[in-house]
């Protein structure tokens, strides 16, 4: 991208601010997208970007996504956990379709999609 005004640059850092936000926030969800070797390989580069994407479309001010390494469920991965009112639920075998899935279900409307569950803490 060429940055050719005032405005550009604007632009620009708003969207930086606004992803810095989405990663590094306080919230009430946080969405953690496990990112050792197995889980990039797996595609989870492209279900973190979906998260992002579905979270900043929908403007949830509420919802951070960060990043963690292998959890040791490298056959389940891509795999991310929502945290929301003192539970841990972790979804696997996931795909940028699912993650949007789970940002409308689980996040928005409080409805855990269990046949994606791998493992819940309390």
């Amino acid at each position: 991208m060429k940055i050719t005004s005032i405005e550009d640059l604007k632009r620009i850092k708003e969207e930086a601010q606004k992803n810095t936000v989405l990663r590094e926030g306080t919230a009430d969800i946080k969405i953690i997208v496990c990112m050792g070797t197995c889980g990039i390989a797996a595609g989870a580069r492209q279900v973190m970007a979906s998260l992002l994407d579905e979270i900043s479309k929908r403007n949830l001010k509420n919802v951070i996504v960060t990043q963690a390494g292998c959890i040791g469920l490298c056959d389940r991965e891509p795999l991310i956990s929502v945290e929301k009112g003192g539970e841990k639920v972790f979804y696997g075998d996931l795909s940028p379709d699912k993650a949007r899935q789970i940002i409308s279900s689980h996040v928005v409307n409080g409805q855990i999609i269990g046949e994606w569950v791998v493992h819940t803490e309390r």
